[in-house]
């Protein structure tokens, strides 16, 4: 189906080589578990970046959908807010990241692509 893109929203997809492409942000604490983030060059506070190490959300493409919080078995997702990023106030934060098993199903809903999930063996 077709879906709104924001003004300020990248367009996906997520490029999945970002660790090479961005140089790591500040780390987010979340209810005591770190998240892993990669900034984008030049940016401002609006602009994320993408967040978590191997279920990796760019929130510069992310529009709220929620799809991903709504497939996700394991409630990997909360709503974060997100004041001033161009695609959307509200991100889904990989709060409980560690819990992921892999089954794709947030990638596989997300409208503009901005999830990659990267297996942990």
């Amino acid at each position: 189906g077709e879906f709104e893109i924001p003004d300020g929203a990248k367009p996906g997809p997520i490029d999945v080589t970002y660790k090479s492409k961005m140089k790591p942000s500040t780390p987010f604490d979340a209810n005591g578990y770190t998240i892993k983030t990669w900034g984008r060059k030049g940016t401002n506070n609006g602009i994320l970046g993408v967040w978590g190490e191997f279920v990796s959300v760019d929130y510069d493409i992310c529009i709220a959908d929620g799809a991903c919080i709504e497939a996700c078995p394991v409630g990997v997702y909360e709503w974060f807010d997100t004041p001033g990023n161009p695609g959307s106030e509200k991100k889904p934060l990989m709060s409980k990241e560690p819990d992921c098993i892999f089954c794709l199903a947030c990638e596989g809903v997300c409208p503009p692509q901005a999830i990659k999930i990267f297996e942990q063996k």
